[in-house]
């Protein structure tokens, strides 16, 4: 059984707290008018994403906000707030005003949190519409240099041979990344301690100031420290390997042929949001994404374009929820 337990119960205070800012937040409903497509957006629209800022989901909203905001014609700003494995930011952009100028933009998270949590401040299926499936990365598994250690396979062997002194960050509990992680310590027979954090730059700080030894994170925020030389990144857990990283292998080819797991990242609306705007919204995302200066932005920064529309979304929130409750199940793990 993975002991995941304790890292999610420790957000529990920060769950209470989300309910304060959300009936702020749903207090703004009242009195709103519906804008039209046609002369929106008539005033700057805001991004919210619901982790630290220089993580992967930031990264994403940072460069989608550019792109997109000059295509409506209109400012886009972005604002992070982090806590709680996306709880936070996620149920403050659930009960924002249904009026277009208040956007999620989140990560498998969102598919997640429903099987590891027993309440969320959202209805995934109910409180949001789908604007737009924008892009996925593969979580890389990493080392500090300073640990001597070059492979997967020297990875296990100290840890196997120093159970629990190894300590391990991710971006928190739950996330893809962090489940990677459980799954290597699963494949490998190996324990290591386990610290989540509050997104990946943070974590990625802790790597960098050796306070943690291990990182599992996606793919973004580790390429410039990966190229420079300051971290080292043993492998990555997509089906193959990645152009920025070509030396890294996959964990697939190192022989364990389940292990792939990505990031994506997706762009939604609050749910009464007008549906005229928010298939502005979808098309003008998708266009965007299609630009070949965006597409080559994003993958500089670990990420493939996916360009799926509102509809797409739809159908793979329906697969991908009740999918992570069986892992999370198979795994374990216990809502909490």
């Amino acid at each position: 059984m993975l002991k995941t337990t304790s890292a999610l119960a420790s957000r529990r205070h920060m769950l209470k707290a989300a309910g304060l800012v959300i009936g702020a937040a749903a207090a703004s409903h009242l009195g709103i008018k519906r804008a039209s497509a046609a002369s929106y957006p008539e005033r700057p629209i805001k991004i919210i994403v619901p982790f630290a800022a220089a993580g992967p989901t930031d990264i994403m909203a940072r460069i989608l906000a550019q792109g997109l905001g000059s295509a409506l014609g209109g400012n886009i700003i972005v604002e992070n707030k982090p806590g709680a494995g996306g709880n936070i930011g996620i149920g403050y952009a659930a009960h924002a005003a249904a009026d277009g100028y208040t956007l999620l933009l989140v990560s498998t998270a969102y598919v997640v949190n429903p099987s590891l949590y027993a309440r969320i401040p959202y209805d995934p299926y109910k409180d949001f519409a789908p604007i737009t499936e924008l892009g996925s990365t593969p979580n890389s598994i990493m080392v500090t240099p300073r640990l001597n250690i070059n492979s997967i396979a020297e990875l296990i062997a100290r840890a196997r041979a120093n159970p629990g002194e190894l300590n391990w960050a991710s971006p928190g509990a739950g996330t893809t990344p962090h489940l990677s992680g459980e799954f290597l310590k699963i494949v490998g027979g190996i324990e290591m301690t386990h610290v989540p954090f509050n997104g990946a730059a943070p974590a990625i700080q802790a790597l960098l100031a050796g306070t943690t030894q291990v990182a599992v994170s996606a793919l973004p925020p580790v390429l410039p420290f990966a190229q420079s030389g300051e971290i080292k990144v043993l492998a990555v857990t997509s089906a193959n390997r990645w152009p920025g990283l070509p030396d890294v292998p996959t964990m697939v080819e190192l022989g364990y042929k389940d292990f792939t797991a990505e990031t994506a990242q997706f762009l939604f609306a609050p749910a009464a949001t007008a549906p005229d705007i928010v298939e502005k919204l979808s098309a003008k995302s998708m266009e965007v994404l299609k630009t070949p200066s965006v597409v080559e932005q994003l993958r500089v920064n670990g990420y493939e374009v996916t360009a799926a529309g509102s509809q797409a979304l739809r159908k793979r929130l329906e697969v991908e929820i009740p999918k992570w409750r069986d892992i999370i199940s198979k795994a374990g793990i216990k809502p909490v």
